[in-house]
């Protein structure tokens, strides 16, 4: 008898162990003293610097110290005795890019890290120790960890052209990246819908391009009016004023960023290790540019306007026309964007560009006989190639969806793998980087449930779907794998208008992101997630964010 109850008492420590080192994402080693007494941070705790490169990982913890639990510290380059949280660096402690170790005792906190980013990775983990509630003193338990990234690339997206989201919005999507140890932002500013950044040398830009005149109702192509019926066209036919039936909302919708206002985002994500990367589409997804500049189209006098509805692709004339006035236009814009923003990548979309308009348009035809290029295929290639270069020139880099590989991939470019893995597998073998952020299984704008009680995209993708992706392929190799450089969740806004909804469907999917893009490939156990989870659900109601509840309660 003395034997089980001595069982259970050691199960019940264990599970207790576990218990309070519920961070995510989960690091590579946590172990915990369970018979220390823990470090309390009170108002005489003291945030210690050994560098004065660390102030901006300081300055985050003491941010959310003082916004959710009503207490902040003094930071200091003097070296307290006790009550203090020390901030290092060590360049020599690992041999991992962004490494850091993490140790709490009854007097003090040690964070030291290969680098202020890996220190800041610190920082997240100890604001996961934190209690959920708010308290005059705050328990740290006695903590040992060892902890680096699985991928150099750990991105999250943003569509703010089908719904605009203003810049104090876009600062907290920042924060809720760098709380899950995320390092680059993937800001989608163009397409159809709307063109949300300043361009001073075409004002017209945001002028016309920023606004459109409804949005449809529903799901595609819309509730709209019940006694009009929808029109289904073949994908070569144009629509047209007169057999275009789309009922929308007739409600003005639109925004965009002035160039000091992304400066100052940028700002805001490098203070977080964070690197923002702007998305200009092309060749397509382009109607909000040529709304602006339709001599730019491959059809300028039918008129062009903000597109109100989603999708239609093939239906929808919404390309560039491929000359050189049109490229001059690009890299003038491209040159703007490549001076306001550090980033040394520069995505330029290349997806779903239908060849149709290309094909009915005398003068690209024109063209594409004058340069002997072959097909539409080969067009796309050539209008890629062509912008790659111009990028490379000002020593930046492009990516460009998996759509980029058409007819010849670019030979600097980055492919993000979106139509499943076999563009990445492609790239990857070829020696050129990937970033995997597959359609089915990282498009965080698809529902959560199958009978969600949410409108969005008619898919289904569930947390342990998201969890259980594995970024790198079976099919490549030890060498080709080295070249997934990365993964990452997308967000399209399609149905998702304000930050309430932006944040319920994230999460907790964001979470399971992280660990597939920080934590170790063995290290992985959904069980062992949806554990950590209960933890960081209490702290989301601490800090107000909407998220999915269900996943307490009921299985998708």
């Amino acid at each position: 008898m003395k034997k089980f109850v001595l069982a259970g008492l050691i199960c019940s420590i264990a599970l207790l162990s576990t218990a309070q080192i519920n961070i995510i994402p989960k690091p590579v080693s946590a172990k915990i003293n369970q018979q220390g007494k823990g470090f309390t941070i009170n108002a005489q705790t003291r945030i210690f610097l050994e560098n004065d490169s660390l102030k901006s990982a300081a300055t985050f913890f003491n941010n959310y110290l003082e916004k959710y639990l009503q207490i902040k510290l003094t930071i200091t380059n003097v070296k307290p005795t006790e009550n203090f949280i020390s901030l290092g660096i060590n360049a020599g402690t690992s041999s991992f890019k962004d490494a850091y170790t993490f140790n709490s005792l009854q007097k003090n906190i040690s964070i030291v890290g290969t680098s202020p980013s890996a220190v800041f990775y610190g920082i997240q983990s100890l604001i996961q120790l934190l209690p959920t509630q708010k308290s005059t003193t705050l328990n740290i338990p006695e903590v040992n960890i060892t902890d680096h990234p699985r991928f150099d690339y750990r991105g999250m997206h943003l569509d703010v052209s089908r719904h605009f989201f203003d810049v104090a919005f876009i600062k907290q999507y920042i924060d809720y990246m760098a709380l899950h140890k995320m390092n680059y932002f993937h800001w989608h500013l163009t397409d159809d819908h709307g063109w949300r950044i300043e361009i001073k040398k075409y004002p017209k830009l945001t002028e016309v391009g920023a606004w459109r005149n409804g949005s449809i109702v529903g799901l595609w192509p819309g509730k709209g009016n019940e006694n009009i019926k929808y029109q289904v066209l073949p994908n070569d036919v144009k629509i047209t004023p007169a057999n275009a039936v789309i009922k929308t909302d007739g409600i003005r919708h639109g925004g965009f960023y002035t160039q000091d206002e992304v400066r100052e985002v940028i700002k805001y994500a490098a203070d977080r290790y964070i690197t923002v990367i702007p998305e200009i589409e092309m060749p397509a997804h382009s109607m909000a540019a040529l709304a602006a500049y339709p001599e730019f189209g491959t059809d300028p006098k039918s008129g062009y306007k903000v597109a109100e509805t989603w999708g239609m692709m093939n239906k929808y004339n919404n390309v560039f026309q491929p000359t050189d006035k049109t490229f001059g236009f690009l890299e003038d814009v491209l040159t703007e964007v490549m001076a306001l923003f550090p980033s040394q990548y520069i995505h330029i979309g290349g997806d779903e560009a239908s060849k149709i308009w290309w094909k009915q348009s005398a003068e690209t035809q024109k063209i594409m006989k004058e340069k002997g290029i072959k097909d539409e295929v080969a067009l796309q290639s050539y209008f890629i190639h062509r912008i790659e270069k111009f990028v490379n020139n000002k020593g930046k880099t492009i990516i460009g969806w998996d759509e980029i590989l058409d007819g010849g991939l670019a030979p600097n470019a980055i492919v993000m793998s979106w139509r499943g893995e076999k563009g990445g597998i492609a790239a990857a073998k070829v020696k050129q980087r990937v970033i995997m952020s597959p359609e089915e299984k990282l498009y965080l704008n698809h529902k959560q449930f199958m009978k969600d009680d949410s409108l969005a995209a008619n898919k289904f993708l569930p947390l342990e779907t998201v969890y259980n992706y594995e970024p790198v392929p079976a099919e490549l190799n030890s060498e080709q794998a080295k070249y997934i450089w990365g993964a990452q969740g997308n967000l399209w806004s399609e149905y998702i208008a304000n930050p309430a909804k932006v944040e319920y469907m994230l999460f907790p999917r964001m979470d399971a992101l992280s660990e597939i893009q920080w934590s170790q490939k063995g290290q992985k156990n959904y069980s062992d997630f949806l554990n950590r989870l209960k933890t960081q659900f209490k702290r989301y109601d601490l800090m107000g964010i909407t998220y999915s509840k269900r996943y307490l309660t009921a299985n998708p």
